[in-house]
């Protein structure tokens, strides 16, 4: 199995109504809307069909036009994701059923699920997961794609066995880090395939009991196109995109600052990622898990940011970094007005 995988590999590169005792006998009027004696059963505002509303921290960006992680769309049986420069032609009679939640605060996306369509008429069917992994964030130990899976192989429970260890291959003419594993009890598969772009673990984890399934889902990810820079143990960006660098957000790169003014104690922390244009200015922020209030005083803020150019082979380059808020002390630097020998 394992020789005629890599083989493969290689070539694809209360609720009951109570008696009021004790209240009075006059009947009581009921709410319009709302609750559980409503006699408005077809309220104004409903919920749209498969959308959960969670109250609380959720995520969002400075603006709507730069693109972030969680931003893909399929259509016309093609996945694509401008922000990670991304487009993944669906296997025939296949299509997106769920779109990701918000990432959680350490950084984790499902960025979507792709399953059969109804047209779909294989003897086996199966699951495909697109997930990233923010790498500024992660508490995993791992500082890329690669170290990634192979922690994941690590920790891999005892009734579950190794297919295929971490091994390098290629998918799209891009290198990747592809692993296999299966429960013997569930009969099920396991294939993941995984790389790094702009500091984001990206994995395609499909899931099927057809081995063969599983292998014709590999050859179709042949199709798919990726940016030049994505690779298990770099990833970093560059060309049209910012490069992005772990904790850039520190003294020696910052050279003004102002505190974010918050008007209510929260104790949540606030991932952050800002993009910082080639003169310093913190040109686009995209909060991962943040309340609205705090998103504001996040933003108005770090508009008053100053950092120091970033040079790339002798030119100056855009930068991507992340920073935690609430958690973390905020980076020693000047604040907006002092002067920076003092």
């Amino acid at each position: 199995m394992q020789y005629r995988l890599l083989c493969c590999l290689i070539t694809v590169a209360l609720s009951v109504t109570l008696p009021a005792w004790g209240q009075d006998t006059k009947r009581q009027s009921r709410p319009k809307n709302g609750g559980d004696f409503s006699n408005n059963v077809q309220p104004a505002n409903k919920v749209p069909s498969g959308v959960i509303l969670v109250k609380g921290a959720w995520s969002s960006a400075s603006d709507s036009v730069t693109p972030v992680p969680d931003g893909g769309t399929a259509a016309n049986s093609v996945f694509t994701n401008q922000y990670f420069g991304m487009s993944y032609t669906l296997p025939p009679d296949w299509a997106e059923k769920y779109k990701g939640p918000p990432p959680s605060d350490s950084g984790r996306y499902v960025l979507t699920q792709i399953s059969p369509a109804n047209t779909f008429k294989g003897p086996a069917r199966g699951t495909i997961l697109i997930t990233a992994q923010d790498m500024f964030f992660t508490p995993l130990p791992a500082t890329n794609a690669q170290e990634l899976i192979q922690y994941s192989k690590e920790k891999l429970q005892a009734d579950y066995k190794v297919e295929m260890p971490p091994t390098p291959t290629k998918i799209g003419e891009r290198p990747f880090t592809f692993f296999a594993y299966w429960s013997p009890i569930a009969q099920l598969h396991w294939y993941v395939a995984a790389t790094e772009i702009r500091c984001h673990a990206v994995e395609f984890v499909l899931t099927s009991r057809d081995t063969k399934l599983l292998e014709s889902l590999l050859l179709d990810m042949n199709k798919m196109k990726l940016p030049a820079e994505a690779s298990p143990t770099a990833g970093t960006g560059g060309s049209d995109v910012p490069v992005c660098i772990k904790d850039y957000a520190r003294e020696g790169n910052i050279v003004e600052w102002v505190d974010p003014i918050f008007t209510e104690h929260r104790f949540n922390p606030v991932p952050v990622r800002i993009i910082i244009d080639k003169e310093g200015k913190v040109k686009h922020i995209h909060f991962l898990s943040a309340f609205p209030d705090q998103a504001k005083a996040i933003t108005d803020a770090m508009g008053q940011w100053k950092f120091k150019g970033h040079l790339r082979d002798g030119q100056p380059v855009e930068v991507e970094t992340g920073i935690m808020f609430g958690r973390a002390s905020y980076p020693t630097a000047h604040r907006s007005g002092e002067s920076a020998t003092e």
